[in-house]
């Protein structure tokens, strides 16, 4: 990912540059077009001309967890060097599904379960971004305008062979698997938003290289005087520290979360998970944050105070400084004295429930086979007491369940 400093910069904007592709490389799992974006960049701190990032977000859940954010931190940071982000919400190519590397065609959406998600997220991304220079786009905008004729001209810009490059295509047509053909115009119609948006640069998951890189194709054969440069960034472990961050799987952080939970679920993660989400969502700079890594490798700083730290900064962001600290004094009382939170969430379900499908859908194990093992090892607490059985079914009632000393719910049985 190494790039060149433009030349005729002079030595201080030359060293902004360098600065600058450090931050934007930060983290990154694969930088393509490297020396466009620093000219970009020279050209933002020689005259002050600012260049189009691009980031495509398909509404399919209504809510922002930290995994999605560290897409909206890199973001935020060409922003700080001369980039106008447009927050793409793809209403049109959401009610298509893109198998995004899985092995099946992900579930269509309703109109209108569509404009619900996109109405959240617009909400939600200004807790990052600055609305300055952020513009929310929807691709249905110009993609219900190709019609029918300037469809079938853009499946003319790209061959079969090409498109069975993509690793799942690839995997599902050796296995004699269906693949749709509306799968293989997914990738053509995200390419052509950036012919649409004119874009210097575009951001997306590791997961989605190959459909970036449709972007750059597309350009080029549209006639367009640039190719788009492509950066990837790595997914985010969740709380188990081995699947990337999922609402399914029980293991996420939310953006609206409440700040004592927060808090809490930031600090259970590993010491080792904590660098990894010091690069990907820290406001520090990598000179800090190497600081801090060899303050705790010589032993004169305490892995806990730098936890501490990034819970409180990140809790900060998303609520405030104040409220950060009273979810750290909330944390500290029940870490050191064993007590139950005083603002836990509460979940309502059928008399008769089992403890490892309640466990499992209050998200405190990411599934039963996990519950099972957590109640053997006698981590699972109902009301304060250790439950030992794990055939346990509840009746009517309220409960508080626990697991470890951050993970709490209270259960409503009806």
């Amino acid at each position: 990912m190494n790039s060149k400093t433009p030349s005729g910069l002079s030595p201080q904007n030359a060293q902004k540059v360098q600065e600058a592709m450090a931050e934007i490389q930060r983290g990154a799992s694969e930088l393509i077009g490297a020396e466009y974006i620093a000219s970009l960049v020279g050209k933002y701190y020689q005259s002050g001309e600012r260049f189009i990032v691009k980031a495509g977000f398909d509404p399919t859940a209504p809510d922002l967890h930290l995994g999605h954010t560290v897409l909206l931190q890199k973001l935020a940071t060409f922003q700080r060097y001369g980039g106008d982000v447009k927050f793409l919400i793809g209403d049109f190519t959401a009610t298509i599904g893109d198998p995004s590397g899985k092995s099946e065609t992900r579930k269509q959406l309703s109109p209108e379960e569509v404009q619900a998600n996109a109405q959240t997220y617009k909400e939600q991304v200004f807790k990052i971004l600055d609305p300055k220079y952020t513009e929310v786009c929807f691709n249905s905008k110009w993609l219900h305008e190709l019609g029918v004729g300037g469809l079938v001209h853009l499946t003319s810009k790209f061959s079969v062979a090409r498109m069975l490059e993509r690793d799942d295509f690839e995997k599902r047509y050796q296995e004699n698997r269906p693949i749709s053909i509306i799968e293989f115009i997914y990738p053509l119609l995200q390419g052509y938003d950036s012919v649409a948006l004119n874009c210097d640069i575009e951001l997306g998951g590791n997961d989605q290289k190959f459909n970036l890189l449709v972007g750059r194709t597309l350009q080029r054969a549209y006639g367009l005087p640039k190719e788009q440069s492509v950066l990837t960034v790595p997914l985010l472990e969740g709380l188990d520290g081995v699947n990337k961050m999922s609402k399914s799987l029980g293991n996420y952080i939310g953006v609206t979360e409440k700040h004592c939970a927060m808090y809490a679920k930031i600090m259970s993660i590993s010491d080792v998970l904590m660098w990894k989400y010091y690069d990907l969502l820290s406001l520090k700079s990598l000179s800090e944050i190497e600081a801090l890594k060899n303050g705790v490798d010589s032993g004169e700083i305490h892995p806990k105070k730098v936890k501490e730290d990034l819970a409180l900064e990140i809790t900060a962001k998303y609520h405030s400084l104040p409220l950060a600290h009273e979810a750290k004094r909330e944390f500290d009382a029940v870490f050191s004295k064993d007590d139950t939170p005083s603002d836990i969430p509460e979940m309502e379900f059928q008399s008769g429930i089992w403890i490892c499908e309640l466990l499992k859908l209050a998200g405190l194990c990411s599934s039963t086979s996990q519950a099972r093992r957590d109640i053997q090892g006698g981590g699972v607490k109902i009301d304060k007491q250790k439950i030992i059985d794990e055939n346990y079914r509840f009746e009517s009632g309220s409960y508080v369940l626990q697991i470890g000393k951050r993970k709490f719910i209270k259960a409503i049985i009806k």
